[in-house]
């Protein structure tokens, strides 16, 4: 059974692509899924595995001297692949150990099946389980959780995910934007049973969450890549330092505040005038 699986990045995080890829041939070398790597203008490819550079900003004729949007390169990477299903991955998130790809394959069937099934979360890190759902081994999730709409390990409908992106949104923003939309529109998204996936004993997907944090490594990446004979410049990107990060974010979300008036405007609609997008239309 085939399927698309996304690696999304920028390539101002080349750095991780060698690493993540070296892991993830250790640790899922029976990986069923097509490997699209969500580049901007890079090429790139890792021996003994079938990976497609996107380069979406250059598909898309993009200058270099201009940044395109997270979210505008999620879109164009969703758009040039043609599966319905996307597992979704980002370049930080660094396999640890063996995936599960029995249980993997069996989630992929189940939303093959079940086309009303929008996502999937594989771990637990994504949005916590609430409630046995209809389907077996699936519980249901807290439409008001914060991050409902989260970017951990998950499977999508390609459909849903492009319906929930808006171009001027960073990840950030798309978290928790997103997480609203997706509750007024009336997403149920499914998580793995928690005995089947807990991260302490049998994860299905084992991987350090975020190897990357607003720029900067997360420690313990070091001991990981250590253990497989990865080398790192680490001083190039240095270590997260959680004072530093909350004063950065504070800056970028000053920035943006223009752009968050887009978001808080349309989910005012949505909430207290019950004006919908359609669902597959991405603004």
């Amino acid at each position: 059974m085939k399927y698309a699986i996304l690696v999304n990045t920028c390539d101002k995080f080349e750095d991780c692509w060698d690493p993540f890829f070296k892991l993830w041939s250790l640790y899922w070398p029976d990986c069923k899924g097509k490997l699209f790597l969500n580049t901007e203008y890079k090429h790139y490819s890792y021996k003994g595995l079938d990976i497609t550079p996107l380069k979406v900003c250059e598909a898309n004729f993009v200058p270099e001297n201009r940044r395109a949007t997270w979210s505008q390169c999620l879109k164009w990477a969703l758009d040039a692949m043609d599966s319905d299903i996307v597992f979704y991955m980002q370049e930080d998130y660094f396999l640890s150990g063996k995936v599960n790809d029995e249980s993997v394959m069996y989630f992929l069937d189940v939303m093959q099946r079940t086309p009303e099934i929008p996502c999937i979360h594989l771990t637990q890190a994504g949005i916590p389980a609430v409630a046995k759902s209809e389907y077996d081994r699936l519980f249901t999730s807290n439409p008001d959780y914060f991050s409902y709409l989260s970017c951990q390990a998950s499977l999508w409908r390609k459909d849903v995910l492009l319906s929930l992106i808006r171009e001027h949104e960073s990840a950030w923003n798309f978290e928790w934007w997103g997480s609203k939309r997706a509750k007024y529109l009336g997403y149920e998204f499914l998580v793995v049973d928690p005995k089947i996936c807990m991260p302490e004993k049998s994860p299905i997907l084992p991987y350090i969450l975020t190897g990357v944090v607003g720029g900067k490594w997360y420690k313990p990446v070091v001991e990981l890549f250590q253990n497989h004979q990865i080398e790192m410049d680490y001083s190039k990107r240095g270590f997260y330092d959680p004072v530093k990060i909350l004063s950065w974010k504070q800056r970028i979300k000053a920035k943006r505040s223009i752009w968050k008036l887009k978001s808080i405007a349309e989910i005012f609609r949505m909430k207290y005038l019950k004006q919908f997008p359609l669902k597959r239309i991405v603004q």
